[in-house]
């Protein structure tokens, strides 16, 4: 007689069927189910349901209304279907407190999620749903028998908040680079973050503070891209919680003050076989680097002027990449130095992968690696050669050198990216019509209203000579 099932379960569960996850969440006091998603900039959404709904909302029938969601629906058809990923279930790593708690029955209870792929009532895949638009990108890798593997960098500043709880522009620490306690004082919201993540599942490789006063970086372990973009989303998330727990901001803004390094969100990519083994390895060849791998890199330097719109999305992202700022402006690729756009990390083996350093932690990751995966594929299909690397500081080269050795820059500003976007075919076909409209419009209009702004640097240059 075959042995129960035992299930074993801290606050993630891969694996669990619909019949296993409700007796988890009973086991567990679960009380509410956030079924979540991302809109087209990848900021979370979620509907909350009670205990009563958890059955239907694990058969992919709880609706929202999509209207309400910037970049998806008319108001004329805007009903949603949810379909939640059953390998996305996660407990939060925190209940109602007790000594909190308005209703004492409610203290202790917990919360759940579920991150979901957007549906249309009829059943078919809405255009607009960022993660469908990566799974797809994922389906014509895997037609050519790869699986993109990513492992992001995703940077973030904690900063104070005022005495109304506001956040300001004041960094809680003077620390630098691996610096400790009593210098950096964000260790201990650190920390907690990383224990967070470990209780929804995440392996997290490092912790650390970063170069600027208040900076810091968390690295979890690489996954194929669609999880690895789900953990971007819930790592965010956890960040600001955690932060604001400590009485802190936390920000992904990419560079929130003058004169300091920004944040970045390197992303390590390579690809696997259906056995598993790194595709971009290959121990007899120059650099011990595959065709593969070199041609993937053809392509995103091909593509990248198209597609840093997508992977550094605001205004604000074109004031870190600057020169100064170990920011890559440069489109180039090196094997050791960091100032060229794509990077060959040292370790061989399953460890062999490119870094690209152009993109920021406030891109939407489900998109971000959509267009970097479509890039590098179209860079496989025709042979795209990189070229040699550029193993010297690109940032002290001269313009002319520069211009020798065919190295280009990335766009200046957020209008200039948007012009180079809708002028790449294959990025615009990697994000679809409904996304790419969606997306060209919010963000013309994010510059036309940066740009009819009277900003402080005006005032302060111009107001008295003039």
């Amino acid at each position: 007689m075959p042995k129960a099932k035992i299930l074993k379960f801290d606050a993630a569960g891969p694996g669990l069927t619909k019949s296993e996850i409700l007796k988890v969440c009973d086991a567990e006091n679960v009380r509410f189910l956030r079924l979540q998603f991302t809109d087209i900039f990848g900021v979370i959404k979620n509907v909350e349901i009670p205990r009563s709904q958890f059955e239907k909302a694990l058969d992919g029938e709880i609706q929202f209304d999509g209207s309400s969601i910037e970049g998806f629906t008319r108001i004329e058809e805007s009903d949603m279907n949810l379909v939640p990923d059953l390998d996305s279930f996660a407990i939060y790593p925190w209940a109602h407190d007790r000594s909190r708690a308005d209703d004492r029955r409610d203290a202790g209870k917990k919360v759940a999620r579920l991150i979901c792929d957007v549906y249309n009532p009829d059943g078919s895949a809405f255009p607009g749903c960022p993660r469908q638009t990566l799974k797809r990108q994922m389906d014509r890798a895997a037609a050519l028998g790869y699986v993109m593997v990513t492992g992001p960098e995703a940077e973030f500043f904690l900063f104070r908040r005022d005495a109304e709880g506001e956040p300001i522009v004041d960094t809680h620490d003077e620390g630098a680079y691996f610096d400790l306690t009593p210098v950096d004082r964000g260790e201990e919201a650190r920390r907690d973050v990383v224990l967070a993540l470990e209780q929804m599942g995440f392996e997290v490789e490092a912790a650390h503070h970063e170069v600027a006063p208040g900076q810091h970086e968390i690295d979890f372990k690489y996954a194929d891209a669609v999880t690895t973009a789900d953990r971007v989303s819930t790592f965010r998330f956890i960040v600001k919680k955690v932060a604001l727990d400590h009485g802190l901001h936390a920000t992904f803004m990419p560079k929130p003050i003058f004169g300091v390094i920004g944040s970045g969100m390197h992303t390590h990519q390579s690809f696997l076989d259906k056995r598993g083994n790194n595709v971009f390895y290959d121990p007899k060849a120059k650099y011990q680097l595959s065709k593969t791998a070199l041609y993937y890199t053809g392509g995103i330097l091909r593509h990248a002027r198209g597609f840093v719109a997508i992977t550094c999305p605001l205004v604000n992202s074109y004031k870190r990449l600057v020169p100064g700022y170990e920011a890559p402006v440069n489109v180039a690729w090196s094997m050791r130095n960091r100032s060229p756009l794509v990077r060959i990390p040292a370790r061989r083996g399953m460890g062999t992968r490119i870094e690209v350093r152009m993109p920021d932690p406030s891109c939407n990751p489900y998109l971000a690696f959509t267009v970097m995966l479509a890039s590098g594929l179209d860079g496989v299909k025709n042979r795209m050669d990189p070229g040699e690397p550029v193993d010297r500081n690109v940032f002290k080269m001269s313009e002319r050198e520069k211009r020798r050795l065919r190295i280009e820059q990335l766009p200046g500003n957020l209008s200039e990216a948007l012009d180079n976007l809708w002028k790449d075919e294959v990025v615009k076909d990697s994000l679809g019509d409904h996304i790419l409209k969606h997306f060209m419009e919010a963000k013309r209009g994010e510059w036309a209203e940066y740009i009819s702004r009277v900003q402080p640097w005006e005032i302060e240059k111009y107001l008295e000579t003039y």
